[in-house]
């Protein structure tokens, strides 16, 4: 389940075929024999052969061809199995910084580069003044074909990346942040198991907006922050709060599986946002922003190249504070660290996150004025939305989406009124609009949500496409099943599985 081949179709190009791997969680033991587990750390070297044609690339500090098209890999300092990742294919790279270059297929490598050129350092500086020293050399980025299924995965020396990061005006760079984040959070200091996962998230999390904030401003991050706590809200609801997996520190035992409980089942908003959550508690706790960011420096310097459990963490936490742990700070009343890690539930200290209201409030006026029964075209063109940043957008496009279906007509003057939007290439603004098309049944643009579901096959924007098409109107229904059956052979072969659960369709074994 490990090796992912992709035929042609699958790949950008469409005329050679492409192999990857995914290891996180569990899966590298079926790639090479390892103890897949991240609470063993080791170094590695790897020789592959591919056919003439082929690049073979790696997670690895140092690589070099030899004869035969054989590549020649090794990572020199100690990682977890599951970070160890290969691909093969026609792939080809381009410098854009001095320790970082682009790799993608031909026909995408000028975007990539012109996307990115300059960008990672400068997010890398920010997080070695913040976090101590980048040790893994190089920081890559592979942009993988539109069929996978994920974001990013953090593999040391070699990011993998969605496609769908590509938008064409750098509106979706600060993605990469989080990417960035584990090489000090999960790659440097990591899980010793994968039910104590937000060590890795939590910690990630709250480092990608400690940069986001000295890059963008602190606006703009808590505007991207209050978008996680809503995804953190609406899985809650949507499982109960009250749910096993809605903990910090989730159980995970064999069960009445012979095999056990596969960690990939148990994995979604909560060790990232609740984690989040409670890192930035015990940031409240300090008082003091920069006493805490010397604190997670002494962490990672403290941990590093070790696999560590969050009684580790905290045990330093409050030896680092000695005036911390003498008030009793973990067992402050309803904020005890036990509750926090072994309650499920909403978490119990929320960060402020009021500066980013400065961002929101516009945002929400101007979906109350598109809202109206007859629209204030006056008060609307007034509001200049040309310079808002993706996430105050997307932001709006909550709100416009929470309040749709809008009366009649409205979504089409809206369509036209902001080209920026409804003709947007930004995966993140294309996902609402067509959910906002979707909602409204506004039939004349259906062919944005097909011609979105043909370029990218990435799990989170293709799933609430197929739920909204399948809960909505006839026609809906009928363009959910023809575009699934022209689209499923470019699908991962987990996301054909969800896509026919969704449509009711006999998943394939």
């Amino acid at each position: 389940p490990q090796v992912c081949w992709l035929s042609p179709e699958q790949t950008a190009g469409k005329q050679k075929p492409y192999m990857y791997t995914q290891g996180q969680a569990v899966l590298n033991r079926s790639f090479f024999p390892c103890f897949d587990t991240p609470s063993v750390k080791f170094t590695y070297s790897a020789t592959v052969k591919a056919p003439e044609g082929f690049t073979a690339v790696m997670s690895a500090t140092s690589w070099e061809k030899q004869k035969d098209n054989t590549f020649v890999f090794k990572m020199s300092q100690p990682i977890p199995s599951y970070l160890i990742a290969l691909v093969v294919g026609d792939i080809v790279s381009a410098d854009v910084g001095p320790r970082s270059r682009v790799w993608a297929e031909p026909c995408l490598i000028e975007a990539a580069k012109k996307e990115y050129d300059g960008v990672i350092e400068e997010f890398l500086v920010v997080g070695e003044k913040l976090f101590g020293p980048y040790v893994w050399g190089r920081y890559d980025i592979l942009f993988m074909p539109p069929s996978f299924p994920f974001g990013g995965m953090e593999n040391p020396c070699l990011t993998f990346v969605t496609p769908c990061l590509l938008a064409g005006d750098r509106s979706l760079v600060d993605v990469i942040i989080h990417e960035i984040s584990h090489s000090w959070f999960g790659n440097l200091v990591t899980n010793a198991t994968w039910g104590e996962f937000w060590l890795n998230e939590g910690f990630t999390m709250y480092a990608q907006r400690r940069i986001s904030t000295e890059v963008y401003g602190l606006p703009y991050t808590c505007l991207e922050a209050a978008t996680g706590r809503a995804l953190l809200r609406q899985h809650m609801d949507a499982t109960g709060e009250d749910h096993p997996l809605n903990k910090l520190r989730v159980v995970i035992e064999p069960g009445r599986c012979p095999l056990g409980v596969n960690p990939d089942d148990t994995y979604n908003e909560t060790p990232y946002e609740k984690g989040y959550c409670f890192v930035s508690y015990l940031a409240h706790l300090v008082g003091n922003q920069s006493k805490f960011d010397a604190f997670l420096q002494a962490y990672v310097n403290r941990f590093k190249f070790q696999s560590i459990t969050a009684d580790d963490t905290l045990g330093f936490f409050l030896e680092y504070f000695p005036e911390l742990k003498e008030k009793g700070v973990d067992s402050i009343p309803g904020f005890e660290f036990d509750r926090w890690l072994n309650t499920p539930g909403w978490p119990p200290y929320l960060p402020d996150l009021s500066p980013g209201q400065q961002l929101m409030r516009p945002a929400e006026e101007l979906a109350e004025l598109w809202a109206a029964d007859s629209l204030n075209m006056e008060a609307i063109e007034a509001v200049d939305i040309m310079g808002w940043r993706t996430y105050q957008l997307v932001y709006f496009l909550d709100q416009v989406l929470q309040k749709s279906p809008l009366p009649e007509g409205n979504v089409k003057r809206l369509s036209k009124m902001y080209p920026k939007i409804s003709k947007a290439q930004n995966a993140e603004l294309r996902l609402r609009w067509c959910q906002i098309v979707l909602k409204n049944n506004l039939e004349a643009e259906y062919s944005k949500v097909k011609d979105f579901l043909h370029s990218q096959g990435k799990q989170k924007y293709t799933l609430p496409l197929y739920r909204a098409m399948w809960g909505g109107s006839e026609a809906t229904r009928a363009l959910a099943m023809e575009t699934f059956s022209a689209t499923a052979p470019q699908l991962h072969i987990n996301v054909q599985n969800y896509v026919k659960k969704i449509l009711g369709l006999a998943a394939a074994e």
